[in-house]
C-alpha cells in the first residue's frame, strides 16, 4: 500500500475553547527555551503520547497544521523522533497512530511494529477504523506482532465512543488485556474535521463505555478536555479509566491547568506530549507539571510509573 497523503491530524484549532462559532487562525509558535535533556534526578520519564507515522503521512499532517493548527516546531520523521526523545533522557516512548479510512490499519500497524522491534524502548500501539471489515482480526494480528494497545481518535475517525461499531474493538482489547487510548474528549475541536465533534464526544458517552465494558482499560488523552469536572467525577467512580496530560498541562491553550483533576487519582494520570507536533519546546509540559510541586510520589507516578504499569504488562 502506498503511503497515504491526505491524513487528518491529531489536534485542531481549539475554536470550541474560545466560544461557539469562533473563527480561529492558526495559533502561534511560542519560541520558548528548550532544555538540552531532562533534568538530573528525575524518576524514569515515559512519554505516553508520541505520534509516529510513515514519512508521507507525517508530511500531510504538517501541511494541515500549517494551514489550520499551529507551526510545527519539530518536523522530524520517525527515526529522528525516537532518537530525539531517547537521547534527551526519555526512558520509554508510547507510539500512537490512527487510520482515517478503511484499508490503512494493517499497513500502519506493521510499520509501528517494525519500529518497536528495532527499538525496544518504543512501545507501539495498534489502530483500526471502527466498523471496517475484519476489525477484530486486524487487532489480533497487531497484538501478535507485539503491539501493546490500540489508539482511536473520535475526531479524525468520526465516531462516537458509544457507537455500536466500537463494541467489537472494546471486546478485542479487553480479551487481550490491551489498553485503549481514545481521543474521546470534545476538545481541541476544529471546523476542519469532517464531523461535529461536540455532537459525537462527551464524558457521558465515555461513561457508558466504562459501564458496559468494565474490564476494558481506557485512557482518554488531553485530560478529557474540555470537560475536566466531569472527568474528575469519572476517575473517582471507575477503576478502568486513565487520562493523559497531553497539551492540557502545558499552559498553551486558553484554559487553566486542572490541578484538581491531577490530584483526585494521580495513579491514573499519564504524562504525554503529542511530540513531534508541537508549537513549543519539547519539555514545556514536563516543566509545567514539575512547577505544580505535586510531591515526589505523585510526580514519579505521572511522569512514568503509571504508564509502565499500564502498558508494561502487555
Amino acid at each position: 500500500m502506498d503511503h497515504p497523503d491526505d491524513s487528518p491530524v491529531c489536534l485542531g484549532t481549539v475554536s470550541g475553547w474560545l466560544g461557539p462559532g469562533a473563527s480561529v487562525p492558526p495559533l502561534p509558535a511560542l519560541n520558548d527555551e528548550e532544555g538540552p535533556r531532562l533534568p538530573e534526578g528525575l524518576p524514569p520519564v515515559v512519554d505516553s503520547h508520541v505520534h509516529l507515522f510513515p514519512d508521507g503521512v507525517f508530511e500531510a499532517v504538517w501541511r494541515w497544521f500549517d494551514q489550520y493548527g499551529w507551526p510545527i516546531r519539530y518536523k522530524l520523521h520517525t527515526p529522528q523522533v525516537v532518537s530525539f526523545l531517547l537521547s534527551r533522557g526519555v526512558h520509554r516512548v508510547v507510539a500512537l497512530h490512527y487510520a482515517h479510512k478503511p484499508g490503512m490499519a494493517r499497513f500502519l500497524n506493521s510499520y509501528i511494529a517494525e519500529v518497536a522491534r528495532a527499538e525496544p524502548r518504543v512501545w507501539g500501539l495498534a489502530t483500526v477504523l471502527p466498523g471496517e471489515e475484519g476489525a477484530a482480526d486486524i487487532l489480533a494480528e497487531a497484538f501478535a506482532a507485539g503491539l501493546k494497545g490500540v489508539k482511536l481518535h473520535c475526531h479524525v475517525q468520526c465516531f462516537a465512543p458509544d457507537a455500536p461499531a466500537l463494541h467489537e474493538v472494546y471486546a478485542a482489547c479487553a480479551r487481550a488485556g490491551r489498553p485503549l487510548v481514545m481521543h474521546a474528549g470534545r476538545e481541541p475541536a476544529s471546523p476542519q474535521y469532517k464531523c461535529d465533534v461536540h455532537a459525537l464526544c462527551s464524558a457521558e458517552r465515555v461513561e457508558r463505555v466504562l459501564k458496559e465494558h468494565p474490564t476494558l482499560k481506557l485512557c482518554v488523552p488531553h485530560l478529557g478536555a474540555d470537560e475536566f469536572d466531569a472527568y474528575e467525577r469519572l476517575l473517582e467512580r471507575y477503576d478502568n479509566l486513565w487520562l493523559d496530560t497531553t497539551m492540557a498541562a502545558a499552559n498553551y491553550f486558553p484554559m487553566p491547568v486542572p490541578r484538581r483533576l491531577l490530584e483526585v487519582r494521580p495513579e491514573r494520570i499519564l504524562y504525554g506530549t503529542d511530540f513531534p507536533n508541537l508549537p513549543y519546546a519539547w519539555d514545556r509540559e514536563l516543566k509545567q507539571l514539575l512547577a505544580l510541586k505535586l510531591g515526589d510520589e505523585v510526580e514519579a507516578g505521572i511522569l512514568g510509573q503509571n504508564s509502565l504499569r499500564l502498558f508494561g504488562g502487555c
